[in-house]
């Protein structure tokens, strides 16, 4: 039997079953089709018949339900399962980096250490939080911390320049 044949033969079928089948399984009846016209075709094409093929709908269908209730979607936003994380040298490569940042910082000139400080703390505080705790205009808050990230870029670009 060719498979212009089987489709011909058993196509209506097995649209019904799989149209049957589907919403049980969670699955789309043309998915679930596919996968049963997949299985069918790697199997012998002349042992086709009523019953083989529900057989198969129902087998396909029990697959995907297993499939279903081991896969869990992926949610970019959920934190990352244990030991898929960064690994501990990059831990300790992030953490001295932060050291050396706020080594730099507490070397800057005026009110900068304590904006960038403040910038920088873990809180995430509001400009009007920060300007509170400084004492400072809230207004002035973004040309003073532009005037120290531009001290902060030259001290470190000679830093990194002069070893």
């Amino acid at each position: 039997m060719t498979q212009s044949d089987l489709l011909y033969r058993m196509g209506p079928l097995l649209e019904a079953e799989c149209a049957a089948e589907a919403s049980a399984a969670g699955l789309d009846a043309a998915d679930l089709r596919q996968s049963v016209w997949v299985r069918l075709l790697d199997e012998d094409r002349t042992a086709v018949s009523a019953g083989r093929l529900r057989a198969a709908v129902r087998a396909e269908a029990r697959a995907a339900r297993r499939r279903a209730l081991r896969e869990v979607p992926y949610d970019p936003t959920a934190d990352p399962p244990p030991g898929t994380g960064p690994g501990v040298e990059a831990q300790v490569l992030a953490a001295e980096a932060g050291r050396e940042l706020r080594a730099a910082v507490r070397r800057l000139p005026g009110r900068c250490p304590g904006l960038l400080d403040a910038l920088l703390s873990g809180g995430d505080p509001t400009y009007r939080e920060i300007a509170g705790k400084l004492g400072m205009s809230q207004g002035s808050l973004g040309p003073v911390r532009s005037r120290c990230l531009g001290c902060l870029r030259r001290m470190l670009m000679a830093e990194i320049a002069a070893p």
